[in-house]
């Protein structure tokens, strides 16, 4: 978190950061093969109703980042790739513009 910059940090709002050992049950078996996830909703879908809500939250799943087998500096990129490609989902941006944009 710390490495992103200021804009994206100040923009995150109403968001919570959880690094969990793996995915649970109650987030679907698609998430077990996830190395992270996003469950929210994205600020392109918010109006002004939006209020009062429990967070939204970004899960990094550390079993499935640990068994990538990679060394240190790989993984922490790769967990900070986890977490900008997340961050985008909460801007509104799905798996297919992330494609798009090499963030898959």
């Amino acid at each position: 978190m710390g490495r992103l910059p200021d804009w994206v940090r100040d923009a995150l709002d109403n968001i919570e950061v959880l690094v969990v050992d793996e995915a649970d049950a109650h987030l679907g078996e698609d998430a077990q093969d996830l190395l992270g996830l996003y469950v929210g909703l994205p600020l392109t879908e918010r109006d002004t109703d939006y209020a009062g809500e429990l967070p939204d939250v970004i899960y990094i799943f550390r079993r499935q980042h640990l068994a990538l087998d990679l060394p240190p500096d790989v993984l922490r990129d790769e967990i900070a790739k986890t977490l900008i490609h997340e961050i985008a989902h909460y801007f509104g941006l799905d798996d297919d513009r992330l494609e798009e944009l090499g963030w898959s």
